[in-house]
């Protein structure tokens, strides 16, 4: 063999062994990078906060003048259009005029009352308007929260509007974010935009801060959306 054709042999070799070098490094990049694909878009498929609550379980609806259905008729409360929605036996444990602190100190008897698979805390808004200081109605909520869990019931959060003045010119309003934050600090699932987005329409309410029976059977049906989208609830 001529030095020549030694010589062109070895640069074709060489020139081979570049090649494949490069196609196994491109495999494992491409590999790499679907590998990482997936775990992001494993992150970002968010896993339900609940477990199912069966048919015929009972709920307990802890609230204020809201959910006591002020504004409409007793069977077009929130809570009772979401017991025909569910199934659920929904407890209607609305208070007119409740703040927290009176909504935490009848909460243990009745959880020991009515033993609920389930406790949806709409509680606040009434400290908001008489603005009361919001770190003891974050502090009751919170732990509102903790006693229901205790108890053995899990927990839905229905977050209450800022109050806001201009809301009524604009008609908008946004959830005050300690019910984010407390949600997100005890791991429980919140209901956003349910009560902001009834009351900032003029047409589903009774009055400057209640619903209608249009604006109940909304919330209602708003609740239930929520409670299948977190695991809580199963499709009839």
């Amino acid at each position: 063999m001529t030095l020549q054709r030694r010589v062109a042999l070895t640069a074709r070799r060489r020139a081979l062994t570049l090649l494949q070098r490069r196609h196994v490094l491109t495999r494992g990049v491409a590999l790499w990078g679907a590998l990482a694909l997936g775990g992001l878009a494993a992150c970002g498929r968010r896993k339900p906060l609940g477990r199912v609550v069966a048919a015929g379980s009972t709920v307990l609806a802890l609230g204020d003048s809201l959910t006591f259905g002020t504004g409409a008729a007793p069977e077009t409360s929130y809570p009772a259009v979401l017991a025909r929605l569910s199934g659920w036996q929904v407890v209607n444990a609305g208070v007119p005029g409740d703040t927290s602190a009176q909504a935490l100190e009848r909460l243990p008897a009745l959880l020991q009352e009515h033993k609920p698979a389930l406790v949806l805390v709409s509680i606040g808004g009434n400290d908001l308007l008489r603005r009361l200081p919001e770190a003891d109605t974050r502090g009751n909520l919170q732990r509102i929260c903790e006693l229901a869990q205790v108890a053995g019931a899990q927990v839905l959060v229905l977050a209450v509007p800022r109050p806001s003045v201009a809301s009524a010119f604009i008609g908008s309003l946004s959830d005050h974010p300690m019910y984010a934050e407390v949600s997100t600090a005890l791991k429980l699932p919140l209901h956003a935009q349910g009560w902001s987005t009834v009351l900032a329409d003029e047409s589903l309410r009774a009055d400057q801060i209640h619903a209608n029976a249009r604006g109940y059977a909304q919330m209602a049906r708003s609740v239930y959306d929520a409670a299948l989208a977190q695991g809580l609830a199963q499709a009839r």
